[in-house]
């Protein structure tokens, strides 16, 4: 009897794409061998090398048991070298795995903290510099004035005038970078200047640079996965009373390392999010939703926070692997969501762990009321969010909108589905549906001075109105004269003890303190509360800043009144 044929690795791969996510006894064992035959292949195609890095991701964050994830762990480490990565290394281009290059056009301060950790690994990637033309002008500011002469009368390229600008030992990238951090200037303006610029980069694969294939937070428990994945739908209601396990707030040194795991996450992902970007290393939790789901909570340095709702990055963990992340913002018991799973772990437990993502912001907020934004609904140009449906994801935990269109558009679907179970909104209905924000409130009240009702930016007309009013250009009288209006009003006698970030925040909130409607005539505590309200949006956790002023009545009213207040 003839002997069965191996499988073929394309098969084998198949194989084990299929039975992944699957959790049965007896199933571990074939996926462990299905492994160490794809860990001697060589696949032709480099779609095939890219579903079993995918596959691998999977299961670090899924183990079905140690044997299997210590088999997991040694082909990610050896990934960047096998032979059939190095020879589609330039079909992968972008992908995040390791031994491969990450080209994008990376906001300042990742560009900054790039060029400090791996500065001979970043070039400029010349042929897709749109703006090249706009380095030209600038070049004179980016060197000495003993060098204008060349500067005024060679007219060499932007890319000819770097490659001469140049250390002989520094990339182009490097010394562009470098030379827009030595200006003389505040920081928000030279990344406003450099964003402007928008310079492409090129990031080389080295043994330690940002890589999907290495990513893991090291100090992160493993809970092996013994039982089915639960794509369940959760009862929002339920969800979102749940306790979570733990709080642990972080020492500094840790907190920074998962901030750099933030950045790396969307580096290899060709994104880029600011709280990440700035975020405060002293302002980092770990949240801990068992079965080793974890959520690090990061905070914005106190320069880069909003004037009003305060805003977290929150990194999703599984076992230590960065598997989504979430965008946050709280105010008034309330809270705005953008819910984001990296597209190696959707199908999985994405629901469930909204549900944990929900109980999270209420564990650290106290927010009993949720929005999404358009944009998480497939609007504002989201062709990706709307192709995948994500407005009846939300639809389905219970989210609705307010909008009177919105709420026409999606009776008619609810009747077209009750007739029909089998109806699918096409493009055009998803595209008016996603138009407006979707809310979440347990219970059948529904507050209107909720994030994504309350209309904020109003608030911000009336410090304009005020400022215009009484100063004209002279911001900078406005700025010392309303800091001292309002530390006389609040009763604030000295501000030595209080930090920078702190006297930065009241710096920022003075002007809104003197347009409070009826703020002179508040009791004297309600007075000192509200400073305490404002130095908290400076000082260590801004979520603190937003309890205070969810406690604070008269001036949650005030708020209200001003953003109510058309101009």
């Amino acid at each position: 009897m003839p002997k069965p044929r191996p499988s073929s690795p394309a098969n084998s791969l198949r194989e084990l794409q299929r039975i992944k996510a699957v959790y049965l006894p007896g199933v571990a064992s074939t996926k462990r061998r299905l492994l160490e035959q794809l860990e001697r292949a060589v696949f032709s195609r480099a779609r095939d090398v890219l579903g079993l890095h995918e596959a691998l991701c999977w299961l670090r964050a899924y183990p079905d048991e140690p044997e299997l994830l210590a088999v997991v762990e040694r082909m990610l480490a050896r990934f960047d070298k096998r032979r059939d990565l190095r020879r589609h290394r330039h079909a992968l281009r972008d992908s995040g795995i390791a031994g491969t290059e990450i080209r994008f056009r990376f906001f300042w301060p990742t560009a900054v903290r790039l060029t400090a950790h791996w500065p001979d690994r970043l070039t400029i990637d010349w042929p897709a510099f749109e703006k090249a033309g706009r380095l030209d002008p600038l070049l004179s500011l980016l060197t000495l004035h003993a060098e204008s002469p060349g500067l005024d009368e060679y007219a060499y390229t932007p890319r000819q005038w770097v490659r001469r600008l140049k250390g002989p030992r520094e990339t182009d990238a490097a010394f562009l970078v470098r030379r827009f951090d030595a200006l003389r200037m505040d920081e928000p303006a030279r990344g406003a200047m450099y964003d402007d610029l928008d310079p492409p980069m090129r990031l080389a694969p080295g043994p330690d640079t940002p890589a999907r294939t290495r990513a893991r937070y090291p100090d992160a428990p493993v809970v092996f996965q013994a039982r089915p994945l639960d794509t369940s739908r959760p009862r929002l209601a339920d969800a979102y009373r749940r306790p979570i396990a733990g709080e642990r707030a972080l020492p500094r040194e840790q907190g920074r390392a998962l901030i750099d795991l933030a950045g790396d996450a969307m580096v290899t992902r060709s994104r880029d999010l600011d709280v990440f970007a700035y975020g405060d290393p002293d302002d980092v939790r770990l949240l801990d939703c068992g079965d080793g789901l974890q959520l690090a909570c990061i905070g914005a340095r106190p320069e880069r926070r909003l004037l009003l709702e305060a805003v977290y990055g929150f990194l999703t963990l599984k076992n230590g692997v960065p598997i989504g992340y979430v965008l946050a913002s709280a105010l008034n018991r309330s809270s705005e969501i953008a819910y984001n799973v990296f597209e190696t772990y959707r199908g999985g437990e994405s629901s469930r762990i909204y549900g944990q993502v929900v109980a999270c912001i209420r564990h650290l907020f106290g927010a009993d009321a949720f929005t999404v934004f358009p944009y998480q609904l497939g609007g504002d140009g989201n062709d990706e969010g709307l192709r995948s449906g994500a407005f009846w994801f939300y639809r389905k935990l219970g989210f609705a909108p307010r909008a009177p269109e919105a709420r026409a558009v999606l009776a008619r679907e609810d009747a077209r589905m009750e007739a029909r179970p089998r109806h699918r909104s096409d493009l055009a209905t998803l595209r008016r549906l996603a138009a407006h924000n979707v809310f979440w409130q347990p219970g059948s009240r529904r507050r209107d001075d909720v994030i994504g009702v309350l209309n904020l930016p109003n608030v911000g007309l009336h410090v304009t109105r005020y400022v215009a009013e009484r100063f004209g250009s002279d911001r900078e009288r406005a700025s010392r004269a309303c800091s001292a209006d309002a530390a006389a009003l609040l009763g604030v006698r000295s501000f030595r003890a209080w930090t920078p970030g702190e006297r930065l925040a009241w710096q920022r909130w003075a002007p809104l303190v003197m347009v409070l409607p009826g703020v002179s005539g508040w009791s004297r505590a309600n007075r000192r509360s509200l400073a305490a309200v404002v130095r908290a949006k400076g000082g260590r956790r801004e979520s603190d800043f937003v309890r205070l002023f969810d406690a604070h009545g008269p001036l949650r009213r005030a708020i209200r009144r001003l953003a109510q207040d058309e101009l």
